[in-house]
């Protein structure tokens, strides 16, 4: 899947977008629909976010209950929601990735515009194979080399994004700390310093450092990555990691609020220049 076309995820997120607008243009309630196909409201739920796959049967009932008896409607959105439950390319991987991530995979990979701050490690859109190794070993101990070098394999295939002829704009704010922890030795550390010195001149990258020496910032409640997407249907998400979920977040005010963050975290950073910079004097000292 190139950058900007919509995968399965999308695609459900779309569907579900559009059942819910011809759901509350009806003044039908969530628990209404969900008891139309036999289902819980918190199920209508999952569907109009796109976090569940559909079932055929079940959108032509909602169809009808919302009132669609235009035959080329019925036949798009149908056609839609077969086309949400083809799996996408990473689904190859999914037995070496944490339940809740496929979701984000193909969100990213369909995001016109990610924003990000981290704090624990680089980005993976940033890593090195060797650096990307060092984390994976981390995270994943007790796993045979055969599902490391997978997982290694996934963060390499995700890059191919920001090369990619629709590539998207990737604003990243790295804390200082990502660039001290060692992860691998020293020469893995100095090649992923140069990696960043190098791809953070791509025009559709902008890198920025938050150094030490800043103190206190507005990233204080950790990690966090912005998607937007080209498809105006679709609201920016959310995608905050924890130790065993994830949180997808589409509330428009819970986006605002990281946006504000984020934004402050960009102000308060040294520009991408500098901040090349701050990556020149980290490799000398390495």
């Amino acid at each position: 899947m190139s950058a900007g076309e919509p995968g399965s995820v999308v695609r459900r997120m779309l569907l579900g977008s559009q059942l819910r607008r011809l759901r509350e243009a009806k003044g039908i309630t969530r628990e209404q629909a969900g008891y139309s196909i036999r289902a819980s409201e918190s199920k209508i739920s999952r569907m109009e976010l796109g976090r569940v796959s559909f079932k055929t049967r079940d959108v032509e009932d909602l169809l009808t209950l919302y009132g669609i008896t235009d035959e080329a409607e019925r036949i798009s959105l149908l056609s839609l929601a077969r086309e949400a439950n083809v799996a996408g390319w990473w689904h190859s991987y999914s037995d070496v990735l944490p339940s809740w991530f496929p979701t984000y995979v193909g969100l990213e990979g369909a995001a016109s515009l990610i924003r990000a701050y981290e704090v624990q490690f680089v980005h993976g859109l940033l890593q090195t194979e060797a650096y990307a190794r060092a984390v994976v070993r981390r995270g994943m101990k007790g796993a045979s080399a055969a599902d490391i070098e997978k997982r290694v394999t996934l963060r390499m295939e995700r890059q191919k994004y920001l090369f990619a002829e629709n590539a998207p704009e990737f604003h990243i704010v790295l804390d200082e700390a990502a660039l001290r922890r060692p992860y691998g030795d020293r020469e893995v550390m100095r090649g992923q310093l140069q990696h960043l010195i190098e791809i953070s001149a791509r025009p559709n990258v902008r890198l920025q450092i938050m150094p030490f020496g800043f103190g206190g910032h507005s990233g204080e409640s950790g990690a966090f990555t912005i998607l937007s997407f080209p498809e105006s249907d679709l609201s920016d998400v959310v995608y905050l990691e924890q130790l065993t979920s994830a949180l997808y977040l589409d509330k428009q005010e819970d986006v605002a609020q990281y946006e504000k963050a984020l934004k402050e975290l960009q102000q308060d950073s040294p520009g991408p220049d500098e901040s090349r910079d701050l990556l020149r004097g980290l490799l000398q000292l390495s």
